[in-house]
Parts: structure tokens; C-alpha cells; sequence
């Protein structure tokens, strides 16, 4: 038996090589027959309808928004410094950077024994003015009394005058009499001078005390100042940092020790282009107090703060472009901001109605989109571009109701034919995918969407070995096709995606 069998093999073998060799006679003998410039007769392919995500232009109501990277400032910063030179001989407990403090809590306390001296002399100087002063004042009541008294002696002379004057009229008194009278007249008055002038000097002396007085007291109050001064309070609540300060340091006048930033009062300053910053502005041309949103991420987490407009830059720095424009978070969370974060803010424009948003990789630059012609072919229209949101288009001028091409391709354009695909809802309200790559083919829609085709084997074949053979294309990727491919019934989209890619070389 073992040797018919090989027997039977050897004559099979024998018969297929027969076989192969007339057939290569009869090519060899069909070839002489046709001659070396015979015309290979050519296969005229069908036109290929692409497979194409559509959707209608439907006009509504956009907000756009401003989207901008900006910087947290705090509101509100004191720096805080030594007000007169010393030893710091007391620190706060919580008087380091980071440290927190409530209103009124201690700080820091510079040694106070020379300006407790200090008070000490002021006060005795203005103990002594205030003596000198009552002095001068009892001065000027005994002048004033004295000069009362001149007064009263220069009246009586003026009597003793008169009278003598009578006397010599009658004949009764002599001429030596009423001389006598007149001189002590005259020396009464001239005491009478004297005296006022006294009081004169005493009122100035007086005034002059109370100057001194003055000035002592303003002394002393300086002086106590100085010494309340030593000890620094927080003059509101906040957290401390840039702290230089050490207990038992020498510090001198007008040296920053720390700096207190209140973490309740704080402001995001962005930059914007002039574009942008005129349409922040309402009808009378200021600066709209519009709601807005700050977003701030720590590591994959992003938290949104909500804030609002408050003020644009006085000025436009030589070595900057745009608008600086601030806006004040709503009650922040000192546990969570910090001065110095970078945040991303997005600020609502004003809406825009009677608009259309698409999909970014529906237009070309200048805004050229592809419509869904009678018969499936496409044509281009001109559309204009108002807003660029992320991955999306605000557009205008466009034929509403008509349905678009949401991502356009480059074997896309006007007249080719296509077959329309609706989107996936999930996909309807994501952004437009980008152009298909043998890296990254674009997700083609499922069997249970009802436009599968059956393919052929070779047709088949060709496709798995083209992703087979592809270097870019992602392990987990290829899996995913070739076993997509294997099911009896194959989505259109796949099939035309691949053999677009196979026509085009990718």
C-alpha cells in the first residue's frame, strides 16, 4: 500500500506540473500572437462614492467666549516695615512666611527702652513748660494789678493838679505849689507807662510759654507714637510672606520685614488683543462688569471660580501688545488660591444671534465649507467666519437648512459624489475629528448602523494586508481593523477609508 500511494502522489504531482507548463505555452503563444506593441486592453473603473459625515446648518443663538491666560494678584498688599531703627527683641508666633494672622494679632516689637526715655524726657519738658507757663501768667496778673494801681495814683495827681490850678486862680495857693502839683502829675504818669509796658512784656511771655507748652505736648505725643510704634499689629487678617525678620536682629528705618497679602481680596490681571478687548466693552465704551469664569488646575483636577470685569490697565506698556484688563474673584477660597497661580479665564461676549457653529474641520481657512448637492455631490460655498471657539466655527452668510460636510478630506471637493453618513449623536456634540492617517484612522461607523457591505475575498485580503503591512499604525489600533474586517458584513466607511488610503499611498 505504501508504495501505490506514493505511486498515486507522484502522478498527481506530474499532472499539475503538465498543466502549469501548457498554460505557460499557451500565454507564451498568445503574446507572439499579439506582437511587442500590442494595447493591453484597460478595465474602466466606476466612479467612487465616498462615504461622508453630514449635518445640517441650523441658524441659533452663539455666545462666544474669550478665552486668556492670566496671573492671580492679591488685591491687597502691605509691605511691612520697620518704622524706626532697633533690636527686634519680640516676634509673633505666627510671624514667618506663610504664617497666618488675624486682625490686630502681634507681629513684631522693636526694643522699646530708648523711647520709653524718650517719652520720659518729653514728659518732663512739658512739665516744665507747663510751669514756665503758669509762671508767666502770674507775672502778668501782678503787672496788671500794678498797673491798676498806676492808674489809679496818675488819677489822683490829675485831682491834686486840678485843685491847685483853683486855688492859684483865687489867689489863695502860689506858683511853687502848682509846679510841685505838675511834676508829681507827670512822674504818676510816667509810672503808669512803666507798668504797662511790664504788662505787655508778661502777656508776651505768656504766649510764648503756651508756644513752648504747645510744642512739648506735640513732643510727648511723638514720642508715645514712637513707642507704639515698636510694637506692629496686623492691621487687617492675611498670611505673611517674604518674612526677613529674626528676633534679637538689628533692623533700621524703613527696612521691609515682611509682607502681609489679604487672601479674601483677590484679582486675575490677562492680557487681551484690541479685538478682543472692544468687544468686553458695552454701548457707551466701557468696560462691561460681565460674570465670568477662572479656571485654575492642579494637576489633571480643574476648579472653576466664578468672577467678574472690574477694570482695564491705566496704560499700554512699550514692550507689550493688547489690553491689560482685571477682574476680581467672587469669594475665594484662601485654601485654594494663592497669589502668583496661572489661570486660564473665559469671558461670555455679547450673543450673536442668527449664527451657526461647526465644526473647525468643516472650513478651510478663509472659510470655504462643502455643501450636499442634488444626485450626493458636493459643492463649495463661501461662508463668514466670526468666531474661532476651540474646535468649533461661528459662521454666517451660509445657506440654512442645507446639510455641510463636517470634516473635509483632500479627495473632497466640489462635484465628487459622496454618501452621506449622519454623525453619531456622541460625535454630533464633540468637535469635528481630524483628517484620517495610517497612525490614526478615523472611528468609521458600526454594523449596527445598517450600512455594511459584503466584500470579496481579494478585496478582503488587499485590505488586511495593507494593514498588515503598516509601520505607523498602532498595535491595539490594527487589532481593532482586523477584527472589524473580519465579520462577514464590513461598514462602508471602513472599506472606503482604507482603499482611499491604499489609492492614495498612506
Amino acid at each position: 500500500m505504501g508504495s501505490l500511494a506514493r505511486a498515486g502522489a507522484g502522478l498527481a504531482i506530474g499532472g499539475a506540473a503538465l498543466a502549469m507548463v501548457l498554460a505557460a505555452g499557451g500565454i507564451t503563444y498568445r503574446a507572439w500572437q499579439d506582437g511587442p506593441g500590442a494595447a493591453v486592453p484597460a478595465r474602466t473603473p466606476g466612479e467612487r462614492a465616498y462615504a461622508v459625515e453630514v449635518a445640517t446648518l441650523e441658524p441659533a443663538t452663539a455666545i462666544p467666549t474669550i478665552s486668556a491666560y492670566g496671573r492671580l494678584e492679591s488685591g491687597r498688599t502691605l509691605e511691612l516695615r520697620a518704622s524706626l531703627a532697633g533690636a527686634l527683641v519680640e516676634l509673633g508666633p505666627s510671624f514667618r512666611d506663610g504664617g497666618v494672622v488675624a486682625e490686630g494679632d502681634l507681629l513684631y516689637r522693636i526694643d522699646p527702652a530708648r523711647l520709653e526715655t524718650a517719652l520720659a524726657l518729653a514728659g518732663t519738658d512739658l512739665s516744665e513748660a507747663e510751669a514756665a507757663l503758669a509762671e508767666a501768667r502770674a507775672a502778668l496778673e501782678l503787672a496788671r494789678l500794678e498797673a491798676r494801681a498806676a492808674n489809679d495814683q496818675l488819677a489822683l495827681r490829675d485831682q491834686a493838679l486840678a485843685r491847685q490850678q483853683g486855688l492859684r486862680d483865687r489867689g489863695v495857693a502860689t506858683e511853687a505849689e502848682l509846679e510841685t502839683a505838675t511834676l508829681a502829675r507827670a512822674a504818676a504818669e510816667q509810672t503808669l507807662i512803666n507798668r504797662q509796658q511790664v504788662v505787655a512784656g508778661d502777656e508776651a511771655r505768656v504766649d510764648l510759654a503756651a508756644i513752648t507748652l504747645e510744642r512739648r505736648r506735640i513732643a510727648a505725643a511723638d514720642a508715645a507714637r514712637a513707642l507704639d510704634e515698636a510694637s506692629v499689629t496686623a492691621p487687617f487678617a492675611g498670611v505673611l510672606a517674604e518674612v526677613t525678620a529674626v528676633e534679637g536682629r538689628l533692623v533700621s528705618a524703613n527696612e521691609q520685614l515682611a509682607v502681609l497679602i489679604d487672601p479674601t481680596d483677590i484679582e486675575v490681571a490677562f492680557r487681551v488683543t484690541s479685538n478682543q478687548f472692544a468687544r468686553l466693552l458695552n454701548d457707551q465704551g466701557a468696560l462691561r462688569q460681565t460674570d465670568m469664569v477662572v479656571e485654575l488646575q492642579r494637576g489633571r483636577q480643574i476648579t472653576e471660580l466664578p468672577a467678574k470685569l472690574d477694570r482695564a490697565g491705566a496704560e499700554i506698556a512699550e514692550d507689550k501688545v493688547g489690553r491689560l484688563v482685571y477682574a476680581r474673584l467672587t469669594a475665594p477660597d484662601a485654601t485654594l488660591v494663592q497669589p502668583g497661580d496661572f489661570v486660564t479665564v473665559r469671558i461670555p461676549e455679547r450673543p450673536l444671534e442668527g449664527v451657526a457653529t461647526i465644526p473647525a474641520a468643516a472650513a478651510t481657512a478663509d472659510g470655504r465649507i462643502l455643501l450636499l448637492g442634488e444626485g450626493g455631490r458636493l459643492e463649495e460655498v463661501q461662508a463668514t467666519l466670526l468666531r474661532h471657539q476651540g474646535d468649533s466655527l461661528i459662521v454666517t452668510d451660509v445657506p440654512f437648512g442645507r446639510q455641510y460636510v463636517t470634516a473635509r478630506a483632500l479627495q473632497l471637493g466640489p462635484g465628487i459624489q459622496v454618501t452621506p453618513v449622519e454623525p453619531a449623536p456622541a460625535a454630533a456634540e464633540t468637535a469635528a475629528p481630524a483628517a484620517a492617517t495610517a497612525e490614526n484612522p478615523a472611528p468609521a461607523a458600526s454594523a449596527g448602523d445598517g450600512d455594511t457591505i459584503a466584500l470579496d475575498d481579494a478585496r478582503r485580503a488587499a485590505i488586511v494586508a495593507f494593514i498588515e503591512a503598516s509601520e505607523k499604525m498602532k498595535p491595539e489600533k490594527r487589532d481593532q481593523w482586523l477584527e472589524e474586517l473580519s465579520r462577514p458584513e464590513v461598514p462602508r466607511a471602513t472599506v472606503e477609508k482604507f482603499e482611499t488610503m491604499m489609492a492614495e499611498g498612506q
